[in-house]
């Protein structure tokens, strides 16, 4: 397929004194790699992979340009020169792919527990209100605080400047201090930077005009939320007024658009929004502040494949899209578009669980699909094996799947074995909750490179002793996953209890008032339950921990909890299931172990996670051939450690 079906895509994009060779964006979003502040081997990797794959232009991760806003999280700082030579490094490993790079500048404020040294520190804001998520009392800063801000912000911006970056980016989205200072609900001030909309403005004008005059002709733009979709968050009207008032002074050279806000627990989903939300559904949004302020415009928000992509620059509702999360599953999605290899480009599923869900859990960045991502400084590219040699497989879930192409795209003759009639294992089960579809591409993705690696497929064989024996493998890579677990339950004859599985694959009936045991605290027991409340159930869920979907990525946590509690699902926290006495459901308190009872309960359904699947490597026992485990037959756990377990042995084999 000829690139010209891209045609706007890859037209180069002029800003100033910069061609862009195409209109790919990866935004700038916390990875954790940065090391004693700095971009060291593991972050410039990272960002030249992207590079290396076509992307047009890089933003860096935000950099914290004052003290008043450093914590002890893996964060860039750039309040010292030190910076200057990390950024140039940087710099350097970006441009020599031809991609352009430009760093990005962001203070949290009030949005922010402030760590420092295992205490919580002071956090400063425009005023003393608190937010909602973090629960933190800020501090108000005195005038000579904010005068000090922004000389600050423009000796930061003059450091990426010196170190050769062609743009700076001032972050004032998602609710943070350049947002706090816009909004009058969270800028209560009543000196020169408060109260009028012009003095809320001043912060961020004075500090975009002073980077301005640091950074001289290189670019300058601003992200914003166009909405901050919070009760006291920035409304559309607000944004825009002010949007158009620095296009009107001339201080920015472009907009960065997004919606959401880190300040509640509504917005937030929106900060990264998952599978559930559309695709491109900012797209309106900023069409209609590049119409406002005559800005180029850029756009993020579930842009995840080219011809997305392309129909919005077609119909010039922005001029460049953020592609974050494909770049970040597939590096090379620029230049496998620009070729036309559709197929080829590993597409994001937005699952949230290794981008986003790292850096909640605080750890640096991955994609459960790519384990390069993130590792692209310790795992590099392997040569063919030497001698080639026959792998068999057992287990077509993600572990056998990723284990099998890996093991192929490395010379090896790989046969692999599924039991079942389908590929994807629990996959296919993921895929069918609720708003959970998307989950399926990454069986798709999968199932296309093992075609093009030159996997034997045996659909419908269960690997056994004799199959070995008969195949003759000089390897055995086992990945036969896990079945579900199901607890001692007193009384279990007296009542109607199923498993999550069968309600998922409708072999099994539910009655009108349903119980979900939730050990797991995951999807699986959300999911059921809204989608047992969907089929009109009345629904409990009982979650063996501090709160539904406990195990859960933050953000879609607390998207996913609204959702049920508009479903009217009652939710039991800190309970475990003990007991059935016909319609009656026992339940003890996870700490106090007291007795609560639900009565009236048609069916009890069992969310009580899995166990491995030992048989065959207990039956290959003492077999003469290496044998190896991948995936939920180790350790029931989730599809990215399946998918990186699934990778390594490959590789090792």
């Amino acid at each position: 397929m000829p690139a010209h079906r891209f045609k706007t895509l890859f037209s180069p994009l002029r800003i100033g004194k910069f061609d862009i060779r195409n209109r790919i964006l990866s935004t700038g979003h916390q990875t954790f790699l940065a090391q004693d502040g700095l971009p060291g081997e593991d972050l410039i990797a990272y960002h030249e992979a992207r590079a290396r794959g076509g992307v047009g232009l890089i933003i860096v991760e935000s950099a914290r340009f004052h003290a008043s806003a450093l914590t002890d999280y893996p964060e860039l700082i750039v309040t010292d020169d030190r910076a200057i030579p990390a950024y140039r490094a940087l710099a350097q490993a970006v441009h020599r792919h031809g991609a352009h790079v430009f760093g990005q500048l962001s203070h949290a404020g009030r949005v922010s527990r402030r760590i420092r040294g295992g205490l919580r520190d002071v956090a400063f804001a425009p005023s003393a209100v608190p937010d909602n998520r973090f629960h933190t009392m800020p501090r108000a800063m005195p005038v000579a605080m904010v005068e000090e801000l922004v000389e600050s912000c423009a000796a930061a911006a003059g450091r990426m400047a010196e170190a050769g970056l062609d743009g700076v980016e001032l972050l004032a989205s998602h609710g943070l201090l350049f947002a706090q200072f816009l909004n009058p609900r969270s800028n209560q001030r009543d000196d020169r930077y408060g109260g009028s909309f012009e003095n809320r403005l001043r912060f961020v004008a004075e500090s975009l005009a002073a980077v301005r005059r640091a950074i001289g002709d290189r670019l300058l733009g601003m992200r914003i939320s166009a909405e901050e979709m919070e009760p006291d968050g920035l409304d559309t009207e607000e944004v825009t007024a002010a949007c158009k008032a620095l296009a009107s002074m001339g201080a920015l050279d472009y907009l960065n658009v997004t919606v959401g806000s880190m300040a509640g627990h509504g917005g937030s989903v929106h900060v990264v929004p998952p599978m559930e939300i559309p695709t491109a559904y900012v797209t309106p949004q900023a069409e209609l502040l590049r119409a406002a302020t005559g800005l180029p415009t850029f756009v993020a928000g579930r842009i995840n494949q080219p011809q997305i992509a392309e129909a919005i620059l077609r119909d010039g509702q922005a001029d460049m899209c953020g592609m974050t999360r494909a770049l970040i599953a597939d590096p090379d999605l620029p230049k496998k578009a620009h070729a036309g290899k559709l197929d080829d480009i590993r597409a994001c599923i937005a699952c949230n669980q290794a981008c986003i869900g790292h850096f909640h859990a605080g750890y640096s960045i991955s994609c459960i699909q790519n384990p390069l991502t993130g590792r692209e400084a310790r795992l590099t590219p392997m040569g063919p094996s030497a001698p080639s040699r026959t792998i068999l497989v057992a287990g077509g879930g993600p572990a056998g799947m990723k284990a099998a192409v890996t093991a192929a795209q490395r010379g090896h003759r790989v046969i692999l074995c599924e039991a079942a009639s389908r590929l994807g294992g629990q996959a296919r089960l993921a895929q069918l909750l609720p708003e959970r579809v998307e989950f399926g591409g990454l069986i798709t993705n999968l199932e296309h490179e093992l075609v093009k690696a030159g996997v034997a497929l045996q659909l419908g064989t269960r690997v056994d002793r004799t199959l070995v024996e008969q195949l003759g493998p000089d390897a055995v890579i086992i990945a036969t996953g896990a079945q579900p677990y199901e607890p001692e339950i007193e009384g279990r004859e007296s009542g109607h209890v199923i498993g999550a599985w069968p309600v998922l694959q409708g072999q099994a009936n539910a009655g009108a008032r349903v119980l979900i045991a939730d050990w797991r605290a995951d999807w699986v027991g959300m999911g059921l339950a809204e989608r047992l409340a969907l089929d009109c159930h009345h629904v409990t869920l009982v979650v063996n921990a501090a709160h539904a979907g406990f195990n859960l990525q933050l953000y879609l946590r607390s998207h996913w909890v609204g959702r049920l509690n508009r479903l009217g699902v009652e939710i039991v926290p800190d309970a475990r299931l003990y007991g059935v006495d016909g319609t009656t459901a026992i339940l003890l308190h996870a700490t106090s172990g007291e007795p609560l009872l639900r009565e009236a309960v048609d069916t009890v359904v069992l969310a009580t996670g899995h166990v491995a699947e030992t048989g065959l490597e207990r039956e290959l026992e003492g077999l003469d051939c290496p044998v190896h485990l991948a995936g939920d037959c180790l350790s029931p756990r989730s599809a990215e450690e399946a998918i990186y377990e699934g990778f390594m042995v490959g590789r090792l084999v």
